[in-house]
């Protein structure tokens, strides 16, 4: 058993995919024996309780004045005191931009703390915008110097060891792939899936789902598929997650005659949102650059061993080609995609094989136990 100090940018009751992560992973440590203790800003409600797990929310707006209070709170701790930091650079206030924030974990680092980072995003790529530029000059100034800080550092994907790695400058340090475990637990609950699969579904009729928040470029990717997969009246789709409901009108406001087979949800806690995800037939999960194993969403319809259609593109990693478990399109191919959708409706069996091997592949890469392990594997 050890003291384990998780920092990060947002914590239950804010909603985000950091703040769900951290949560699950302070509350499998905890589990598993480790003392957890959670550093983060303030918010409006009580975190969730897990038994082992003290939130500490006393990094305010990541300011300096906040950081030493911390600091000193922190100092109270046997030393060396064990950090891993949840990166995401927006997370840290000051508009993605708190060099000190960086600075003060190489301070921390120097005293003698064991700094670890897992990078959920890295950094902003280069754009044609000046001010966009500057900022992503600014974020690799921050990785030069969260790197001196860094003990060890995991990643979210294989892509962004690639992005961080030429700013260690040199110094040895050690990376890991540590995929996102999904964040919404499997309720086991026929009868109200049941219920549920009756409110949604047409008679007789199937029902594809959508987990994601419904951003610019994966609502113009369903946009562009999902007119032509209902276009057989017998099929609905259940829009699931924040920013469904205004997706749903501005698609019928498109295709009014998909009105009564597009539903939305809007935000659902995990419990009720698994008994959706289990309503589904099918799951569609599209995103503009690929599948690849940051995407939490992707997580939920894996760890509910649901049948799941995504794309394949630039982010997408071997594993999803090679697994099996998925049934892939290339990004912008409406036709492959719509042909897969429609082959996966009409056989049953294939469908029952894809979630199978789905359920097998969450189970053996990114339950939550394996970064657990990982995690306690290095103290």
């Amino acid at each position: 058993m050890g003291e384990i100090h998780l920092v990060t940018g947002e914590y239950p009751p804010q909603p985000g995919g950091v703040a769900d992560y951290t949560w699950l992973v302070a509350a499998g440590l905890a589990e598993a024996g480790e003392e957890v203790h959670v550093w983060c800003p303030p918010a409006d409600g009580p975190a969730p309780e897990a038994p082992g797990v003290t939130v500490h929310r006393e990094l305010g707006t990541f300011a300096p004045g906040d950081l030493a209070r911390a600091g000193r709170m922190l100092d109270r701790f046997p030393a060396p005191r064990r950090l891993v930091v949840q990166w995401v650079p927006h997370a840290y206030g000051y508009r993605s931009l708190n060099v000190g924030f960086c600075h003060w974990l190489r301070s921390r680092a120097s005293a003698g703390d064991r700094v670890d980072f897992m990078v959920h995003e890295p950094s902003l790529g280069f754009a044609r915008s000046v001010r966009h530029n500057a900022a992503a000059l600014v974020h690799r100034w921050m990785t030069i110097v969260l790197l001196r800080a860094a003990r060890r550092v995991w990643v979210a994907a294989p892509e962004w060891e690639r992005r961080w790695r030429p700013y260690t400058l040199g110094r040895r340090v050690p990376f890991a792939w540590l995929p996102i475990p999904a964040n919404v637990p499997v309720q086991d609950d026929a009868a109200a899936t049941a219920a549920l699969r009756a409110r949604f579904a047409p008679a007789g009729g199937a029902l594809l789902g959508h987990f994601g928040t419904y951003g610019r470029d994966i609502a113009g990717l369903l946009t562009a598929a999902l007119p032509r997969i209902l276009a057989d009246e017998r099929r609905g789709v259940l829009l699931m997650g924040r920013g469904g409901e205004a997706y749903r009108e501005e698609l019928l406001g498109a295709h009014p005659g998909l009105e009564g087979r597009v539903h939305a949800t809007g935000g659902l806690p995990p419990e009720r949102l698994s008994l959706h995800l289990g309503a589904c037939d099918l799951l569609l999960q599209l995103y503009p650059a690929g599948v690849n194993t940051r995407r939490g969403s992707m997580m939920a319809g894996l760890s509910h061993a649901l049948p799941i259609v995504a794309n394949d593109g630039g982010d997408t990693e071997d594993l999803w080609r090679a697994s099996g478990a998925v049934g892939l399109v290339p990004v912008g191919d409406v036709e492959a995609l719509v042909g897969r959708v429609d082959a996966l409706l009409g056989d049953p069996e294939e469908r029952r094989r894809l979630g199978a091997a789905a359920g097998e592949l969450y189970r053996s890469r990114f339950d939550v136990r394996h970064t657990v392990a990982a995690l306690r594997g290095t103290n």
